[in-house]
């Protein structure tokens, strides 16, 4: 699908700003501390056109490689033919956002440290293993005291 033309699909729709957050860029974007080796999600932000990050990267996840006075360097995964290709590319610090995806993982992970430290000083075994969610228990459903209803479509009447 090269070089598609939908009806959204421009820089204009892109790199539009929210709703009500329009005008001037927040200072806490500036004040936020960048290390290498955070993950960070690549937003292109329509307030500041220089050196935004390509259509293709916004909304991709990266990891920082290299921090300068204004901008960061990221390592971004472009997915070209067959081969999926690690681009470094660099972007201003108001258009990269520290990512959440890694939150839920370390929660995880301090969790089941816990319940490993439990489980060694009562001597038993533990399940640590993330479950998948099991399917619901069996219910039955109220008909306020009427008996079952039938449900079909209307028959298609011409008018003239």
């Amino acid at each position: 699908m090269a070089n598609t033309k939908g009806k959204r699909s421009g820089p204009c729709y892109v790199f539009s700003r929210p709703f009500r957050k329009h005008g001037v860029v927040p200072w806490a974007t500036y004040t936020r501390i960048d290390k290498e080796g955070d993950i960070v999600d690549i937003k292109g932000m329509g307030t500041v056109q220089k050196r935004n990050a390509h259509k293709c990267s916004h909304g991709k996840i990266g990891r920082v490689y290299n921090v300068t006075q204004y901008a960061v360097g990221t390592v971004v995964d472009k997915q070209v033919k067959g081969k999926i290709l690690a681009k470094r590319i660099k972007v201003l610090i108001e258009h990269i956002k520290h990512s959440k995806s890694r939150d839920s993982f370390l929660k995880w992970v301090k969790e089941s440290n816990q319940k490993k430290k439990e489980a060694k000083e009562k001597g038993t075994w533990v399940q640590l293993k993330r479950q998948p969610a099991p399917p619901r228990e069996a219910h039955s459903g109220r008909n306020s005291g009427k008996g079952p209803e039938l449900l079909e479509p209307i028959p298609y009447e011409f008018m003239a």
